[in-house]
């Protein structure tokens, strides 16, 4: 099947698709900055569910976000499929979903995507596919193959969200406690139970911060449960709790000047990443070759980090949770997203301890391998 005709006749009007949870679009970002790199004259629209779209809020390379609600009657679906109507040129989705599909389907003249191995029938709906893979890649350089599809060179930037001058000048307001001494950041609540660390292992790390001259700050979703875990923290170390109180382009304008970062499988610590704060992550049953933070400076398609075992590259230092079944790509040892995760719970504070002494002592790209293990065939 050839390439469409865009070298000789530019997409005016491209729609980007990627119907999934706050990570997953962030991780996107890189897609839609190759696009924009390429075609710096089209106009890009990135279609999110409602609630995972701040997190590309000052995005330079989209022009309009548009969110949907996750789930919706069919008055409602019909208006978003009458708004999508043959608008674009182009569209891109990055999940194998039938949603996603659909939207591109709807929405473009062509469209590029992805399929399932079990479902080839699906293909209709796209001039251009590639397998999804959800084990082998990580999810910055799967997205990255609808780049190759269109002949796109590949960018491989994470691109945070970021505030105007008058949010910076209210998040300037909101740490004027901080004053001018270093501060880490630490997001010890994840938004599901078996991506958790142990809440005293928290509350060590930030006492022995603290003593290193380091002011620590807490950071967390809204919802009442999360807030009231990191509400337990603060209490018996003195920390700053931000949690509930900043948006992911707060966030990111906070991670920019820390002296270092710490957190679980989340959205925050890819955030963390990619602003360039030393990061250190803490993994349990998710798949480290596709889910681990993508390093500011990681330049190339390969995975930086392996099936099994903890290490450093650039700015992020990995940590994974030791046992045999590590990592089980399930939610948690009792298969829920409320459980707890055993090889979570058995990182010890000293191994955080020593990674953060270590990280911040030094900035050095030191590239750490402490297993070989590749990922299964």
């Amino acid at each position: 099947m050839p390439l469409p005709p865009f070298d000789q006749t530019p997409p005016r009007r491209i729609l980007l698709v990627c119907t999934q949870r706050i990570g997953d679009v962030l991780l996107a970002t890189p897609l839609a900055r190759s696009l924009k790199q390429t075609w710096p004259q089209a106009e890009l629209h990135f279609l999110v569910f409602k609630g995972t779209e701040g997190v590309l809020a000052g995005n330079p390379d989209i022009d309009r976000v548009i969110a949907y609600p996750h789930r919706s009657d069919w008055r409602g679906k019909l208006a978003q499929l009458r708004e999508l109507w043959r608008r674009y040129d182009l569209a891109l989705g990055t999940m194998a979903s039938d949603r996603t599909r659909l939207y591109g389907w709807v929405g473009a003249k062509f469209r590029v995507g992805f399929v399932n191995e079990w479902e080839k029938g699906k293909t209709l709906l796209l001039d251009r596919w590639r397998n999804f893979d959800d084990l082998h890649l990580h999810t910055v350089a799967l997205n990255l193959q609808l780049a190759e599809l269109l002949g796109v060179a590949p960018c491989y930037q994470v691109v945070p969200p970021s505030l105007n001058d008058e949010q910076r000048i209210g998040l300037r307001n909101k740490l004027a406690a901080l004053g001018d001494q270093p501060y880490a950041v630490l997001h010890p609540s994840p938004k599901f139970a078996y991506k958790m660390w142990r809440q005293e292992g928290w509350v060590e790390l930030a006492r022995w911060l603290v003593q290193q001259g380091v002011q620590v700050v807490l950071t967390g979703g809204p919802d009442q449960d999360e807030r009231e875990y990191v509400a337990v923290i603060a209490a018996q170390t003195n920390s700053l709790n931000l949690a509930g109180q900043l948006s992911l382009a707060e966030t990111a304008e906070l991670l920019s000047d820390a002296k270092l970062f710490v957190g679980p499988d989340t959205a925050v610590t890819h955030i963390a990443a990619a602003v360039g704060t030393p990061t250190i992550a803490l993994f349990g049953p998710s798949n480290p070759v596709k889910w681990g933070p993508w390093p500011k400076d990681w330049q190339r398609a390969d995975s930086p980090w392996q099936w099994r075992g903890s290490g450093r590259h650039g700015n992020v230092m990995l940590i994974q949770g030791p046992g045999d079944c590590v990592p089980c790509r399930m939610e948690g040892c009792d298969r829920h997203v409320g459980s707890r995760s055993d090889c979570l719970q058995r990182i010890g504070n000293d191994e955080v301890i020593g990674a953060a002494s270590a990280m911040l002592a030094t900035a050095t790209v030191i590239p750490i391998v402490a297993a070989d293990d590749r990922t299964p065939e």
